[in-house]
């Protein structure tokens, strides 16, 4: 069974055909930047991702990226959805955007020493890593 997602006004829609990826919740700078907070994603093999509907989907370049990432969003509301880095298969996908039930869970924490200075990181007994590996 897909499951589906969107941007917060519905101009951005998704469907995963396929399997998604537990959630690794990222800390670096440009995440905390892109979302106010740290990011939650989960990711998709990018053959299993299909836009519903793309009229508003914007993608920009994430400027410090270690993998010349870029990311999507929603140019109407403004709704963080993807990112992307060249010469992966996967693709991740805003955790927040997937309609419920996911039946995701957290399986790590990434770029852990960026998180930012005003919350503790939590003890929730999931491994934390100083970067995204592979």
């Amino acid at each position: 069974m897909p499951m589906s997602g969107r941007c917060l006004c519905g101009a951005v829609q998704y469907e995963v055909l396929g399997p998604l990826r537990d959630v690794l919740v990222c800390h670096c700078t440009e995440c905390r930047r892109w979302s106010g907070h740290a990011w939650a994603a989960t990711a998709a093999m990018r053959s299993d991702l299909r836009l519903v509907d793309d009229r508003t989907l914007r993608w920009i370049d994430s400027p410090a990226s270690d993998t010349d990432a870029r990311r999507g969003f929603c140019g109407a509301c403004g709704s963080g959805l993807f990112w992307d880095a060249p010469g992966r298969d996967t693709i991740s996908i805003a955790a927040g955007s997937l309609d419920e039930p996911t039946g995701l869970h957290v399986i790590g924490h990434v770029y852990a020493e960026q998180a930012g200075d005003y919350y503790a990181l939590p003890d929730d007994g999931v491994p934390r890593h100083a970067r995204l590996s592979g």
